[in-house]
């Protein structure tokens, strides 16, 4: 399978580009700047591209058979406020590029506060509602309009807030919202899942939440907290 991984450079991205060549596909790998650092290999290629900007996109998914969408938002104060549409535009721009290059499978990711911010302790819900609330709105954004693209193979993925360590596979999946006693997902597990979801062709048109019981430390309020703020 030849893929596309838009957001390549970053904490999922990497790792779903990492374990696409390790499941023998050929990997084009999308940054918005090459850096000298980019890691090489005979099945990967990389490709400057701004989803916001749309410019390029079709030329991107040039004999592609899926497309993982792992951008993200580096969210501080000021993104915080006025966080750029990168979920809902990108979104839309990245689908009217598939459609005139012909490629139908979508594979992105949301999260499960969408659905609901109720989740894990008090103290999260909080901070989540003050610091994220328009990052999640505009992904709420975006997942209405996927729902509308019926000739499009799509599939969000709602993780909980994302912990940076390498796979597990033993993560669980619900059907729409992680359960209100879990609050973290790996991001190897997230990238496992996607790639998962492209191979087999499952989850079409759904958007299934992915979480797995972490212990305390790394989801207790030090741990969380102090990622939120760095």
């Amino acid at each position: 399978m030849h893929v596309l991984i838009y957001g390549a450079d970053g904490a999922t991205g990497s790792r779903l580009v990492t374990q696409a060549l390790e499941a023998g596909h050929t990997v084009r790998a999308s940054v918005i700047e090459a850096g000298p650092d980019l890691r090489s290999d005979p099945a990967l290629t990389w490709v400057e591209s701004d989803l916001l900007a749309g410019d390029g996109l079709v030329r991107d998914l040039d004999g592609i058979d899926a497309v993982l969408n792992a951008v993200g938002i580096d969210v501080g104060p000021t993104t915080a406020l006025s966080p750029p549409p990168l979920h809902s535009k990108g979104t839309r721009n990245l689908v009217g590029a598939m459609r005139q290059a012909d490629v139908t499978r979508l594979v992105t990711i949301s999260a499960s506060f969408v659905k609901t911010m109720a989740r894990g302790p008090i103290w999260f819900e909080v901070a989540a509602r003050m610091g994220l609330k328009k990052v999640f709105d505009d992904m709420a954004a975006m997942e209405d309009y996927l729902r509308d693209q019926t000739d499009i193979a799509w599939t969000a993925v709602r993780p909980g807030w994302l912990l940076d360590e390498e796979k597990t596979a033993d993560y669980r999946i619900f059907p729409a919202v992680i359960p209100e006693d879990l609050i973290r997902t790996r991001t190897g597990d997230l990238a496992h899942f996607m790639l998962a979801c492209a191979e087999d062709g499952t989850h079409i048109h759904e958007t299934p939440a992915i979480a797995r019981p972490e212990p305390s430390e790394k989801s207790g309020p030090d741990a969380v907290l102090a990622e939120m703020l760095a």
